[in-house]
This record gives structure tokens, C-alpha cells and sequence, in this order.
């Protein structure tokens, strides 16, 4: 006789997929600059806002950027499930995250300030060090780190 309340469980996997792949000559990111070269042509001459994560491995090389966010023209929703995901099936132990201003200008907005902080708080959780936050503008960045801000 079957139970007429059971219910179906999906059995899953869960894989990443490679959509494309870049060529970084520096192999490391030293500096918040060398992140700045490797990511300014992802974000410079967007017109909406966009959030990457950069996945590292203990030697501050990349191991993939995913695109997280796309939002518009001065706002990016993001929730940290959604940058630690690329993370943790990376098996990174660091990241970096970077996002465009479309103005042009790249100092941090309140927002991102605090959208910085919950992340690195989420980090500590899961053992992924976040290590810096970068915003592109025209020619120019931020880095919070540089400055900071974390």
C-alpha cells in the first residue's frame, strides 16, 4: 500500500561549469592593482552594475571569476550565499570580490561598505578569508583594502 503523504526526494549533483577562461600573465594577484588589471576589462565599460567573485588558491592565484550579480544602473542585490557558493565548490580558501560604478566614479558607497563587512563576517564563518574589495570607475579604482577598510 503506498502512503499517499510521501513525497519525492531528488537525488543531486553539483557541478561547476567552465564558460570561457582568460589569460592572466602576472599568475598571482599581489597587489590590489594586479586585480585591478586582471578585472577592469569585465566591468569597465558596463552600464550596470556588475558583482564578480574571484576565487584564490593559498598562493593568490586565480582559480575562476564568476559573475554574481548584474543589477542596474547604480544597484547590485547580492547575498552572501551567493558569493561563498563559487567558493566553496572551488575549493578556494580566499576571494575578491569586484564591482563597477557605471558613473565612473569608484569610491564605495554606504552600501558598499556594509555589503564589505557582512561578507568578510560570512567569511570568518566559513573559513574563507575575504581579502579585498575592489570598484572599478573610468581609468580608476578602490580598493578597500588600500585604503583601509578592511
Amino acid at each position: 500500500m503506498e502512503n499517499k503523504h510521501a513525497k519525492r526526494v531528488d537525488i543531486v549533483s553539483i557541478k561547476m561549469v567552465r564558460e570561457g577562461s582568460t589569460k592572466y600573465e602576472n599568475r598571482k594577484i599581489e597587489t590590489p592593482f594586479d586585480a585591478y588589471v586582471l578585472l577592469k576589462n569585465f566591468l569597465e565599460d558596463s552600464d550596470r552594475e556588475k558583482l564578480l567573485v574571484v576565487c584564490l588558491d593559498t598562493k593568490n592565484q586565480p582559480i575562476n571569476i564568476c559573475t554574481v550579480s548584474v543589477g542596474t544602473l547604480n544597484s547590485s542585490l547580492v547575498h552572501p550565499r551567493e558569493i561563498f557558493k563559487t567558493a566553496i565548490l572551488s575549493n578556494s580558501n580566499q576571494i575578491m570580490l569586484a564591482h563597477n560604478h557605471p558613473s565612473g566614479i569608484s569610491a564605495p558607497s554606504n552600501e558598499d561598505k556594509a555589503m564589505t563587512n557582512r561578507i568578510k563576517d560570512a567569511g570568518v564563518i566559513l573559513g574563507i578569508e575575504l581579502i579585498d574589495h575592489i570598484i572599478i570607475g573610468s581609468n580608476e579604482y578602490f580598493s578597500f583594502k588600500e585604503n583601509r577598510l578592511m
